[in-house]
C-alpha cells in the first residue's frame, strides 16, 4: 500500500505537465486556425445560399408535359 501514494504523486505531475504544455501551446499559437480563412476566399457564398431554394422550387413544381390518368399510366 506504499506504493498507492507514489502513483497518485505521479499521476498528478504527469497531468499537470500536459496541462501547463496544453496552455503554452495555446498561448503560442499552435491551435489557430490560419488554413480555413484563406480556403474560405475560394467558395462562392452566393452558390451556397440558394441552392435550399433550388432544391424547394424543383420539388414543388410539377412537369406540365407528363400528365398521368386514374390508372397511372402517363399520356
Amino acid at each position: 500500500m506504499g506504493v498507492m501514494p507514489l502513483i497518485i504523486l505521479i499521476s498528478l505531475v504527469v497531468a499537470g505537465g500536459f496541462a501547463i504544455a496544453f496552455v503554452v501551446a495555446a498561448r503560442g499559437g499552435q491551435y489557430d486556425d490560419t488554413l480555413t480563412p484563406a480556403m474560405r476566399m475560394l467558395f462562392d457564398d452566393e452558390q451556397r445560399q440558394n441552392r435550399p431554394q433550388q432544391a424547394e422550387q424543383s420539388t414543388t413544381e410539377v412537369p406540365s408535359t407528363i400528365h398521368h390518368n386514374l390508372h397511372g399510366r402517363v399520356r
